[in-house]
């Protein structure tokens, strides 16, 4: 039997064409009077003539490569024809604008913009390895501790479409594996194992970004360190240990209990990476794939024989194919047809199978979503409006929210999408209304190999270029693409291109984009490239974050334009005037635009429009659009509204936002207090439909809030910004469906809740206070709350610069039975995961608690940050807090903090004890007598300490820091009480991995002489990776680096002037202690703090012990006037080093940046010097 092809879809384009000349020509636009016999004949024709192409479709899905030229010859008529039709279409409505009064020259030049460029990005070459596998062998105690701490990776692997994505899926949303988890982290791997990538990806994952120029694997570890993780690495590809190793070693800087999940589909990657048995898929059994199928399918329909070794999306792919056949004899058929998947084949005969029977229009969507890399993250909006862009879906009066309702619908009811509702930002509590999703792998072969070339994504590899897809129509670049290539395809074969998404931030002019005449769908950064006199035909056009000021007025010749990206122009200041005339728009993306001062005049006329994220009212001597236009306008989804000190009761009462039942957020801002006395009135005109989700209100200069807001029953997110004259709040504990509330800068409101009791936030998870200086009571004193908590569901609270506010609201008392053991315990947050108190200077916890020592106040609290608390005297009890930050406590605070140590992973101190020594029975020592309590071994992975000088100081640190052999990363904060080196401590510190010494004024790097150490003892911990030394402005000497070491970064030690760096070489076990010791080392002179000149010999590296590379990083050292760097050295990075003068030979140096140095007369040039240079940067060098 001939393998099935996936085939693509002509008669849809084709069905379109038919369409638009009807609706266009004849109907709409009366431009083919006369052709009315013509006309006819074509409808007439048309049916036979799909007919036609339906079975060619069949045919070509048989591999007749007859059938096959033969449509892909049609697709191209059609193509051109399309154009044909839209270019009527253009000029019916060119020629009803300028009837309208529209008129532009079309010997325009190109855009015309006022811009303000954005800074280039420069490169960065500065590529992080980390610890790849241990240089040597450490004592016992270290070496049970590692296996202790090491990450559990558990591999799930199998054939394709078995369902280990699946699988991995059910444990990952398990709600018992997110209640273990702190962290919860799912990246998609494919077939690029980028580490950089991957790392950068992973800690997007996690709500953060990566900035301040730092390596990805640097943040990775940051964003993991100390906190247990559940990592999903999702369909692996990768054989190369070493890599696998890199990302490893940075990932094992998180808490203990950290996990990583992988699917993949190879056993021995499986074998690679897990350090538990791997877990094989099997194939499902018969009676399993028929339930599938009877599922998908029809329950009254009978399966009579299936194969196990169906997989599950071949069972549910061919479940909804024959869900759509209604005689058991199309069933049979269908399984005749088709080509039970087994290990040789796979499973894609049955996938093209069910893509070929899906109705033509949803093939050409489906197959549309070729354009994207595997595992691309794809909007839903987005890819709406790119179908819609491209004719997929004919225009229609219903907004795109119906359509998503409706086709979209349909379509994912097929197994090809992974469809998921992101967070953008934020809480996991808050609204989102953006939905992503996400093709199966193997559907995304189906799908490309449906449309060939038609659809196509760039590489990033230098050698791809050469097979540029040059006859492609859809092309997607990704953002780190290099445009070379790019432009040669822009001027030799643009021409029939209709997609061009380049989403990065190239510097390039696409000085050919002209040439794309037909292009329907575009994005881009490089607005100035643009001409619109050549692109009539556009109907997306993304021009986001870009660096214009001003769109000029020619764009509004775009008269076919339906969704217009704005969002994020920082500094575009006006739209062009003649948008009015843009009548085909229904998107426009405006938010993020903060300088944008106005509308154009007369958006009302833009009947279409159905998306306008941002409107600004200007004021009324403006020329510009009155908000009261927006009554013409079905507006949904997301609408900030700002400049209303500009709006009248009247025009805000016009706009009836009541009436638009599709809006779901809604942002209301004054930006002035102009016209306060107003404000009630403007505010009680835009009252919103009652199914809102989100209100944002910021600078109302009210004094109280309008009761519509309890008609919101559905709203989710209520934020409240900058009330200023606000004096009390509506009874927001009635809101059904609240779940975060946020209140800022409200100076007059003095209580949250007033009104009759109980107060109850039944659905509130996330509380934010900030800045109400004037805050004293959660709740009026003279009413009676009840035995109920307030707050019975809130898993995030948050309390800054509330002066006035003393304590939390009154404690209920909670019980809970388990295994017929009940516990009680007083709490007004029973479900508390995260608290911040920071700037409360009056608050105390047993103000309002009454608890005592042993009671449980937050049994669920795993995060606790306090800052600017001065009066506080004591801490609740949180069994299960993992992460603490206490800034600026007073010593009581510490003693009390001395007992979550056992739980931590993290601690950050900040303790102001002075320079001067101890008494011997100082409070603070009690601290060390709690250490038997902690088993002599803690849990803590990360310390951050800001002064805490008694703990270098005193003569029992030493045994303080003895339980702490698990810690792998130390941040050390002006500590003025460092002179030298605190061997002592450092040497207890066998897993330490990172250390980080910032503005210790007086630590001048010097060893301390004693009789337990000796000039050839090395002072830093034995397996340290990375060292930072920051802003200490009496360092003279750096240290002898252990062998370990991989990064180094020097900035601004002013008084630095000679360095010489050599990694100790050769080391032995201790005798029984657990402490790695060094049996030779070699201190490293440099300045005139040691007399000892001579450099002992360094034995040779130990055959277990691997090269390890380093990293070398050097900043703003003005007096830094020689550097000897003695060891293998892959990457040099040295900047405003004004005083160096020249560096030696590096014969292993890949990588070198010499930026600022304005003394450097030169670089050694001899043959092996730099033999193993890749890149060279010299910048700002006169010598």
């Amino acid at each position: 039997m001939a393998e099935i092809l996936a085939t693509m879809a002509v008669g849809p384009l084709v069905s379109m064409v038919k369409e638009k000349a009807s609706s266009y020509l004849l109907g709409q636009y009366k431009v083919m009077e006369g052709m009315e016999e013509q006309h006819e004949i074509l409808m007439r024709k048309l049916p036979a003539i799909l007919d036609v192409i339906a079975d060619a479709e069949m045919q070509a899905a048989e591999h007749r490569e007859g059938a096959k030229a033969w449509l892909e010859a049609i697709r191209k008529v059609a193509y051109q024809a399309n154009d044909v039709v839209d270019e009527f279409k253009y000029e019916a409505l060119r020629r009803k604008a300028k009837k309208e009064g529209h008129y532009r020259k079309l010997e325009m030049n190109a855009f015309r913009f006022k811009f303000r460029p954005q800074q280039q990005l420069s490169m960065k070459w500065r590529e992080t390895d980390s610890n790849i596998v241990d240089p040597m062998e450490i004592a016992s105690r270290s070496r049970a501790n590692e296996k202790q701490k090491d990450i559990t990776v558990v591999p799930i692997y199998g054939m394709g479409g078995l369902g280990k994505t699946t699988l991995a899926q059910l444990v990952y949303n398990d709600p018992k594996i997110r209640e273990h988890f702190q962290l919860l982290l799912w990246v998609c791997v494919s077939d690029n194992f980028d580490v950089d990538l991957l790392a950068k990806n992973i800690v997007e994952a996690a709500g953060s970004v990566i900035t301040d120029g730092k390596p990805p694997l640097h943040c990775l570890r940051e964003v993991v360190s100390g906190k247990r993780y559940l990592l999903v690495l999702d369909d692996v590809w990768n054989r190369d240990a070493s890599q696998w190793e890199k990302l490893k070693s940075s990932l094992q800087h998180g808490g203990m209990g950290s996990s990583v999940l992988t699917t993949t589909r190879d056993e021995e990657i499986a074998k690679l990476m897990g350090t538990t048995e791997a877990h094989k898929l099997q194939s499902l059994g018969e009676s399993f794939i028929e339930e599938i199928i009877k599922t998908k399918a029809f329950s009254s329909k009978d399966v009579s024989s299936t194969d196990e070794r169906v997989t599950m999306v071949a069972a549910t792919a061919l479940g909804s194919l024959l869900g759509t056949k209604p005689t058991v004899k199309e069933w049979k058929d269908v399984l005749s047809r088709s080509t039970i998947c087994d290990q040789e084949t796979g499973i894609l005969p049955i996938l093209k199978l069910s893509y070929n029977a899906l109705p033509p229009q949803m093939r050409q969507c489906f197959s549309f979503c070729a354009l994207f890399p595997k595992d691309y993250v794809i909007d839903v909006q987005m890819l709406i409006h790119l179908w819609m862009a491209n004719g997929f879906i004919m225009e229609e009066k219903r907004g795109c929210p119906e359509i998503r309702g409706h086709f979209f619908q349909e379509v994912k009811e097929i197994p090809f999408y992974y469809l998921r509702y992101d967070i953008l930002a934020g809480s996991k509590f808050r609204y989102c209304s953006r939905m992503t999703c996400k093709i199966h792998d193997l559907m995304h072969d189906v799908a490309q190999s449906a449309v060939g070339k038609e659809c196509a994504t760039i590489g990033t590899e230098p050698s791809k270029s050469e097979d540029f897809p040059y006859s492609t129509r859809h092309l997607f670049v990704p953002p780190e693409y290099k445009y070379t290539a790019l432009k040669g395809f822009l001027e030799k074969s643009s021409v029939g291109l209709q997609t061009l998404l380049c989403s990065g931030y190239q510097f390039e002019e696409l000085n050919y984009l002209s040439k794309c005449n037909s292009v329907r769908a575009l994005t881009t950064r490089r607005y100035s490239s643009l001409k619109p006199k050549y692109l009539h035909h556009l109907r997306y056009l993304d021009l986001s974050r870009s660096g214009m000021e001003a769109l000029p007025e020619d764009i509004s010749i775009l008269y076919h334009l339906q969704t217009l990206k704005l969002n994020g122009c920082d500094n575009l200041v006006q739209l062009p005037k003649g948008m009015k005339y843009m009548t085909a728009l229904r998107h426009l993306y405006t938010h993020g635009c903060s300088k944008l001062k106005l509308m154009p005049p007369e958006l009302g006329c833009l009947t279409s429009l159905q998306t306008l994220t941002s409107f600004v009212a200007g004021t009324a001597d403006s020329s510009c659009c009155n908000l009261g236009e927006l009554r013409l306008l079905d507006l949904g989804g997301h609408l900030e509204v700002h400049g209303l000190e500009n709006v009248t009761e009247s025009e805000a009462k016009a706009a009836t936002l009541g009436d638009k039942e599709r809006l779901t957020e809604l942002i209301l801002r004054w930006t002035t207090n102009r016209a306060a006395q107003h404000h009630d009135k403007v505010l009680e005109g835009l009252k919103p439909n009652h199914r809102i989700k989100v209100l944002r209100i910021d600078s109302y200069g009210g004094s109280t809030f309008l009761t519509w807001i309890n008609t919101l029953q559905h709203m989710v997110e209520l934020v409240l910004s900058n009330c200023n004259k606000l004096e009390k709040l509506p009874p927001l504990w009635r809101l059904p469906a609240l779940r975060v509330l946020y209140m800022s800068g409200m100076e007059n409101l003095h209580c949250l809740c007033e009104g009759d009791p109980p107060f109850i936030f039944e659905k509130l998870k996330e509380l934010s206070l900030y800045e109400l200086p004037n805050l004293k009571m959660w709740w009026d004193l003279n009413k009676v709350q009840g035995q109920d908590p307030m707050f019975p569901e809130v898993e995030k609270l948050s309390i800054v610069d509330c002066k006035e506010l003393t304590a939390l609201p009154r404690a209920s008392v909670i019980t809970e039975s388990s295994g017929g053991v009940s516990t009680m315990w007083l709490s007004a947050f029973p479900a508390l995961k995260e608290l911040e108190l920071y700037g409360l200077p009056t608050f105390r916890f047993e103000a309002a608690e009454g608890t005592v020592e042993e009671q449980i106040t937050f049994p669920l609290l795993e995060k606790l940050i306090i800052k600017g608390c001065a009066e506080l005297t004591t801490l609740p009890e949180a069994p299960k807090l993992s992460v603490l930050e206490a800034i600026g406590i007073s010593q009581q605070i510490l003693l009390h903090a001395a007992r979550y140590i056992p739980s931590l992973s993290t601690l950050e101190l900040s303790v102001d004890d002075g320079e001067t020594a101890l008494p011997e029975d100082h409070s603070l020592l009690k601290l060390m007598d709690d250490k038997e309590k902690w088993n002599k071994k803690s849990s803590l992975r990360v310390i951050y300490l800001s002064m805490c000088n008694f703990l270098f100081t005193h003569s029992s640190a030493p045994a303080l820091w003895s339980c702490l052999v698990q810690l792998e990363e130390l941040y050390i904060l002006e500590c003025n009480a460092l002179v030298h080196w605190p061997e002592n401590v450092f040497q207890l510190l066998v897993s330490l991995r990172k250390l980080s010494i910032d503005e210790c004024n007086k630590l001048t790097g010097c060893t301390q002489a004693s009789e337990q150490s000796t000039p050839e003892q090395s002072v830093l911990p034995p397996r340290l990776e990375s060292l930072e030394l920051r802003w200490c402005a009496s360092l003279v000497e750096v240290p002898a680096l252990p062998a370990s070491l991989r990064e180094l970064d020097i900035f601004a030690c002013g008084k630095l002037e000679s360095v010489v760096l050599r990694k100790q070489q050769n080391t032995r076990l201790g005798s029984g202690d657990g402490v790695l010791r060094q049996e030779k080392s070699a201190p490293i002179p440099a300045g005139s703090c040691s007399e000892s000149a001579a450099t002992p010999n360094v034995p040779e590296i130990s055959d277990c012990s691997p090269a390890i590379t380093t990293e070398l990083w050097i900043h703003d050292c003005s007096n830094l006037q020689s550097l000897s760097v003695q060891l293998d050295c892959t990457g040099l990075f040295i900047v405003g080093c004004d005083r160096l003068k020249s560096l030696d030979d590096l014969p292993s140096l890949e990588r070198l940046t010499l930026w600022v140095c304005k003394s450097l007369e030169s670089i050694p040039s001899g043959p092996q010097a730099y033999s193993s240079l890749r890149y060279l940067s010299i910048e700002s060098c006169p010598g």
